[in-house]
């Protein structure tokens, strides 16, 4: 179905206005395809990537049904509730649903782990008709006694792929014993593993069924560049290079590695901070509020919070580390080339990291020439044929070499260089400040949870379009 402006799709007048007001005037495909099927009370199950205005898709139709509803929520019973896998998201949502609503009397909060939990209880004990949650800290409000989920008329699971990698399987699982038989849900996701699929046959009852084009296709937008690069000489390549970018985004595999890097990069002159599950909400906001003004170029990510990254003019993306999983590379480049514009992709290979690159080439269908820099020796790569599709086998060495560790998406791997007797996950290890507990959106897995890493995103959509 195509409609060619959000006039034709027969939203409220209000909704009408704040799409004028913000410029909004024709919606992505996502958006022209779930929007009518939501305002039919249908159940849906969206497939699209962050960036494809999937935020406008569900929650213009769902504000729409409230406002021809009319009335308001009673005390700690939001007739709406989205859940998000992390606190950037959820706040993201929150904003785009606050310049939707404006001059409506719909009201609605945002509930995340890592800050203050007395202010939320307030908030949702005067009432409110749209809780955006991530799902532990939900529960913690729950807990409470200051939200109850008995009136919840409608239900989006936005990411759901990434909510199940990130362990919160079993919390969505209680929620949705709390929420009402009768209701309309929806369930958007980058990618559809027999996880995800199991979990929207549990929760959709005859769903429309919503997909736009996957994202391996956009990372043909993207200028790649690969460049072989030994681990220990990796900053110094960027201390070289960095002056030359505009706004960038690192990628480290780990929390720890961030920390260090940013360090180094501001121990050498390039104003840089990290961003990272272990940051606490105020310390994320900051780092990511100076990237949006343009008084910091140069952020430090771990793919954890990269999904929470959602700056047009993007220039750069460096993958400092491949990352564990092939699909990670296409979400983390598709942080750049955002809204019609161009974007550049750089990744540093140590030569450790064979395996990764082949795997990415393989998921991509491309093949990638490596250029030797002045740190590299040029035969590096020439060792493996290129058929070799294996995972790295640990290699020995030091001592502690072979000891595995876990990164911060769950996953265990070997590290590289680690001294013996050193403590795994210090310096930078530990629960997210202020957010002990289920206060913390970002936590490990439990050990029972399902955990399977699919991650994709997408491009940026159309200009002037709603890419909410």
């Amino acid at each position: 179905m195509t409609q060619t402006n959000f006039q034709a799709l027969g939203l409220a007048a209000a909704l009408q206005s704040a799409l004028a007001d913000m410029d909004f005037t024709t919606p992505t495909p996502i958006q022209a395809q779930a929007i009518p099927a939501v305002m039919k009370g249908r159940d849906v199950l969206g497939i699209a990537q962050t960036g494809t205005g999937k935020t406008a898709a569900f929650s213009l139709p769902i504000l729409d049904a409230l406002l021809n509803k009319g009335g308001k929520s009673k005390p700690s019973a939001p007739r709406v509730l989205i859940l998000a896998p992390t606190r950037e998201l959820a706040v993201q949502i929150a904003e785009n649903i606050k310049g939707f609503t404006a001059g409506t009397p719909i009201r609605h909060m945002t509930v995340f782990g890592g800050v203050s939990i007395r202010p939320q209880i307030d908030t949702a004990r005067r009432g409110v008709d749209i809780v955006v949650a991530t799902p532990g800290r939900l529960l913690d409000l729950i807990d409470q006694k200051a939200l109850s989920l008995s009136a919840v008329e409608h239900l989006v699971l936005d990411e759901a792929d990434r909510m199940l990698d990130m362990g919160f399987i079993r919390d969505i699982n209680r929620i949705m014993k709390l929420v009402p038989e009768k209701r309309q849900s929806l369930l958007f996701s980058a990618t559809m593993p027999q996880n995800i699929a199991s979990l929207a046959a549990k929760i959709l009852k005859d769903p429309v069924r919503v997909e736009v084009t996957p994202e391996v296709v956009t990372v043909e937008k993207i200028d790649q560049s690969f460049f072989l690069v030994p681990q220990k000489a990796k900053k110094h390549w960027l201390i070289k290079n960095l002056p030359g970018f505009d706004k960038t985004v690192i990628f480290t595999r780990t929390k720890h590695g961030a920390n260090r890097l940013s360090e180094d990069l501001d121990k050498a002159g390039i104003a840089a901070l990290a961003i990272h599950g272990n940051k606490s909400q105020g310390a994320r906001q900051k780092a990511l509020g100076q990237f949006h003004a343009g008084e910091l170029k140069v952020l430090v990510a771990t793919d954890i919070v990269a999904r929470g990254i959602h700056v047009d003019d993007i220039t750069h993306v460096v993958n400092f580390d491949l990352p564990e999983e092939p699909e990670s590379y296409v979400h983390r480049i598709g942080r750049t080339a955002r809204a019609g514009k161009s974007g550049m992709a750089v990744t540093l290979c140590d030569p450790s990291e064979r395996a990764k690159l082949r795997q990415v080439e393989k998921l991509t269908g491309m093949r990638f020439d490596v250029q030797t820099s002045e740190f590299s020796d040029a035969s590096a790569f020439a060792d493996e044929p290129r058929e070799s599709r294996g995972p790295r086998q640990p290699r020995g060495g030091r001592p502690g070499a072979g000891k595995p560790q876990r990164s911060e998406g769950g996953q265990r791997h070997q590290p590289r260089g680690a001294k013996p007797g050193e403590r795994r996950g210090a310096p930078g290890g530990g629960a997210p400040a202020g957010g002990g507990g289920r206060n913390g959106d970002e936590r490990a897995a439990r050990p029972n949870g399902q955990r399977q890493r699919r991650p994709r995103s997408g491009g940026g959509g159309g200009s002037r379009s709603a890419t909410a």
